[in-house]
């Protein structure tokens, strides 16, 4: 009832008019409501073009979106979510899986936002590696391991890498222990289990690297650790062989929603079709042309076989680009036709523009000099910010020549990458305590803090505990909980070893029962680790630094338990080591600052800048010069690499390159990158002939058949 009707006798009419009146209207006044609550949404969603509106309104079935560069997958991906729910698929039931926290937390905020009211349920929105920790702690007994397992972060793995090689009595001139873990991971990314690697091996060194690796995995077991790489490869091995595990981590949703599916590696897209098998509710979204990532296991081969994994699937491409303009977007397109697999896509955009230039330099400092230059004379325009700019770059070596001359002239710039804040060395003492108390049997976490700071347990004794753990087959925990096993120690030492034993003990039951940020706090002041960093540090500023980084992780402790229903210290350290995996938080600060990005085309995917110059141009550097040895696939990769530098550009675009490169102190000639003729249109393209064949790039074609002089200095093409 409107207040209206209580004057002049309105609610008395209103009674005595026929029934069917007054249900017409109370229908009328409900769509009204209805249309009023959903206008907000559907407003939003009129804003998505017919190709965006096709995939979110389908529903039910394998679906493969073919998301180009900047054209909104993520607005798809989000809607789709709002629109499962509002067709009735209950939240918790709905899985998205992409591979970083920001996309996840982007996702989660956004599918928020159009749903408008507040869910009692919300989608599970996670990276493959913590979806993978989840499914891990409700069955990894299952395997053989505690469900308090520990998760090695790099420190740890090398120290384990290094046993493991010891052992087998191999120098670290024979196999240092980082090319130990490369060669684990390759076969870990590729489902390769050490049994099998034994067989696979070929040389001498892949031998001794496949005996280590089944080590390496006894070690981490007997630890009840595991590392990254196991978080996929442990996953996916409990679905492939546990059916009832299979079925009931499937039951849990009724939807999939898979983002950069051209990254997945192999246990990944078993893990994706383990979940997705039954219900078939599968969608993924992707771009072949952006799939970079191969040397860390990614397969391209999954996004373009979908439709032959699942037959029924539909398939719909977004071209509508919303970020670069034409003459851009034109370069793109012409590059990427030059590739042999791929899935038949043209991006366009509305947005005029000028055309991207090509500029040559005499050599290296010159190329630096003159884009450095270029930038500082374009900041004297009105409106035209440093972070308006990028120069991006193939290899690590070559931002500092543009370091030098941004300093020199006084530019802000920031630098992405460099050393995560987990990899200092206050961090990874406190986090090892922590570590420790989660799961004594952590032998990397027990060997870092034996004797942090110190108690009297030099490395003669570490050494010998270890020693002792692996002959007696016992965890070197259990080992030194009694020194008598070691044999001679000095009273002092053993001393030292009850106290430590003690002291963990006593935390340990302490964190059982009361605040995870209390126990912390205090271990760190009776271990005297202040003191400790006052000895290691001579001056007071390295001292407060340092402490502050130590406060940091208390901090971060005191975020997870108050934001976790049951926290714990496992789970607390699962997050940390999550987290810094793919760095977003240091990307994003960094990114934030008002300078001139320098950053590798890798670390560049998924960005965007008003101007990009992408440097380095020449044959060896972009295409790299392992790729050009390979040719084939790899050279596909490396203009996949190229077309994501290009797309990140979403005004000005200017491509630069040197006629010459020092090496080993000469001035040596440069031969100009292949794609610069393939994107200028003086490279013939093979695989544009109809009726023929696609054959593999050609790596240096004769004067006159594909190849040109370089454009000139200044020319726009």
């Amino acid at each position: 009832r409107t207040k209206s009707d209580h004057r002049g006798g309105n609610l008395a009419r209103r009674l005595r008019r026929p029934i069917a009146d007054l249900r017409s209207e109370l229908y009328h006044r409900s769509v009204t409501w209805h249309w009023r609550f959903y206008r907000g949404r559907r407003t939003r969603m009129a804003q998505l073009n017919e190709a965006q509106l096709e995939a979110v309104r389908t529903l039910r079935g394998p679906l493969l979106v073919l998301a180009g560069a900047g054209t909104g997958k993520t607005s798809v991906v989000t809607h789709r979510i709002a629109a499962l729910i509002r067709h009735g698929a209950r939240p918790g039931a709905i899985l998205a899986v992409t591979f970083t926290n920001k996309a996840a937390s982007e996702m989660q905020s956004r599918a928020a936002a159009l749903l408008g009211r507040q869910q009692k349920e919300k989608p599970q929105i996670s990276t493959f590696h913590s979806l993978c920790v989840r499914i891990l702690r409700r069955h990894i007994t299952r395997l053989g391991y505690p469900a308090q397992f520990t998760i090695y972060d790099r420190g740890d793995q090398e120290s384990a890498a290094r046993r493991a090689l010891r052992e087998i009595r191999v120098s670290g001139d024979m196999l240092k222990p980082s090319d130990l873990l490369a060669s684990i991971s390759t076969w870990k990314m590729k489902s390769v289990q050490p049994a099998t690697a034994a067989e696979l091996a070929t040389t001498d060194k892949e031998h001794l690297a496949a005996s280590a690796y089944r080590r390496y995995q006894q070690a981490l077991k007997a630890s009840g650790a595991v590392d990254f790489d196991d978080l996929l490869l442990l996953s996916e091995g409990l679905l492939a062989r546990h059916a009832d595990v299979r079925g009931e981590e499937a039951a849990r949703f009724s939807h999939l929603l898979i983002d950069e599916y051209q990254d997945t590696n192999q246990s990944q897209y078993q893990i994706v079709k383990a979940l997705a098998r039954e219900h078939r509710n599968l969608c993924v979204v992707g771009d072949d042309d952006q799939s970079i990532y191969g040397w860390r296991g990614a397969e391209v081969t999954h996004i373009l076989n979908f439709q032959r994994d699942w037959p029924e699937s539909k398939v719909v491409r977004l071209e509508q680009n919303y970020r670069c303009t034409s003459p851009i977007l034109e370069m793109a397109n012409r590059l990427i036709a030059f590739n042999r697999q791929r899935h038949k896509k043209v991006l366009r955009s509305d947005k005029p523009g000028e055309a991207p230039r090509i500029l040559q330099a005499a050599d290296e400092v010159m190329e630096a000099k003159n884009v450095v230059e270029e930038v500082r004379i374009r900041l004297e325009t009105p409106g035209v910010e440093p972070r308006d700019f990028a120069i991006l770059f193939r290899t690590n070596e070559q931002p500092r020549l543009f370091e030098t001359e941004l300093r020199r002239v006084k530019l802000p710039y920031v630098l992405i990458g460099g050393s995560s804040f987990y990899d200092r060395k206050e961090v990874r003492d406190i986090l090892a305590y922590v570590k420790l108390l989660a799961q004594p049997k952590d032998e990397a976490a027990l060997l870092r803090i034996l004797n942090t700071p110190a108690r009297g347990i030099g490395p003669s004794t570490a050494k010998l505990l270890v020693e002792t753990a692996i002959s007696q087959g016992k965890p070197a925990w259990e080992i030194l909980c009694d020194p008598k096993a070691l044999g001679r120690v000095t009273e002092a030492t053993a001393a030292g070893m009850r106290q430590l034993v003690e002291l963990v003990e006593r935390y340990r039951r302490r964190a059982q029962h009361g605040s995870l940020v209390d126990t912390l706090k205090s271990l760190i002041h009776e271990i005297g680790y202040q003191d400790e960093l006052a000895r290691l540090y001579p001056t007071s500023e390295e001292q407060q630094t340092r402490w502050t980084a130590v406060e940091e992780v208390v901090n971060a402790l005191a975020n997870y338990e108050k934001q976790t229903s049951q926290p714990s210290l496992d789970g607390f350290v699962a997050d940390l080591l999550l987290a810094d995996r793919d760095q977003d938080d240091e990307k994003e600060k960094q990114l934030k600052r008002n300078a001139v990005v320098l950053m590798t085309l890798h670390s560049a995917k998924g960005l965007e800048f008003n101007e990009v110059y992408l440097v380095g141009m020449e044959e060896g550097l972009l295409p790299h010069r392992r790729a050009v040895e390979m040719e084939g696939d790899a050279i596909d990769e490396e203009r996949r690499l190229c077309y994501v530098g290009v797309t990140r550009a979403r005004e000005r675009l200017t491509l630069t390159l040197a006629l010459a490169r020092n090496k080993w102190g000469k001035s040596r000639p440069t031969v100009p990158s292949r794609f610069l003729f393939e994107i200028t249109g003086r490279a013939d393209n093979p695989h544009a002939r109809k009726g023929a064949r696609p054959q593999p790039t050609a790596s240096r074609p004769a004067s006159g058949q594909g190849r040109s002089k370089p454009p000139r200095r200044g020319s726009a093409k």
